[in-house]
């Protein structure tokens, strides 16, 4: 089957985006939004740029540490942002038409880095809203499944160096997602996932302009 329904010349190659059409979610891909050349520069100044860390949690009765580095920019508590995130916001925002306040950096520095399964967790203001995410570096598998009906069968999405995928603000309701461990030989993957802080604020959604 030809996941990707619509095809159009990309950089010498194919630009191909997907709407997935999934029961009670909004959930659509663009696989190339950044051009290699864009996204190789991106990936090299993120992957240095960054203030990294590796955040320890408590699971049961252990202390252990995240399988993957983090970075956090906006909102209250976040680092400042940088002219190179702030360029590839504003290009996710141009797209979407959604403002977004906030990102997370994850790098997956190898196969072993992972995250388990999970649901994004609510804002402060208690509603799921849009979160962006864009991929640079190596390809890894997103996996998703719904929480509660196995008659919808899940999904292995490839996400590639300069992508972006979309998720609407009920995906987290009724989804789960992962990125699994791979013995494959593959380097590092930097996803950013923009995010809204609060819903309450009507400028997050920009006004769609027309072209006379």
């Amino acid at each position: 089957m030809n996941l990707f329904g619509e095809t159009a010349l990309f950089d010498g190659g194919i630009e191909r985006y997907t709407d997935f059409q999934l029961p009670d979610a909004e959930l659509r891909l663009w696989q190339h939004l950044f051009d290699k050349t864009t996204a190789d520069h991106y990936y090299k100044v993120l992957l240095i740029e960054s203030p990294w860390q590796q955040r320890m949690r408590k699971m049961y009765d252990k202390v252990i540490a995240d399988p993957r580095l983090t970075a956090y920019y906006g909102g209250k508590n976040g680092h400042h942002w940088t002219p190179t995130l702030l360029e590839i916001k504003q290009a996710i925002e141009a797209l979407t038409k959604i403002r977004f306040d906030r990102v997370l950096l994850n790098l997956y520095r190898n196969g072993r880095d992972s995250v388990a399964w999970h649901s994004d967790t609510l804002p402060a203001d208690g509603k799921h809203q849009y979160i962006a995410s864009v991929t640079f570096g190596d390809t890894r598998i997103f996996k998703v499944r719904h929480k509660s009906r196995n008659d919808i069968r899940g999904l292995d999405i490839p996400l590639t160096h300069g992508s972006l995928l979309l998720m609407g603000d009920t995906m987290q309701d009724h989804y789960e997602h992962h990125v699994p461990k791979t013995a494959r030989a593959v380097g590092p993957r930097i996803n950013l996932t923009f995010r809204i802080s609060e819903s309450i604020k009507p400028f997050y959604f920009m006004p769609v302009t027309h072209a006379s």
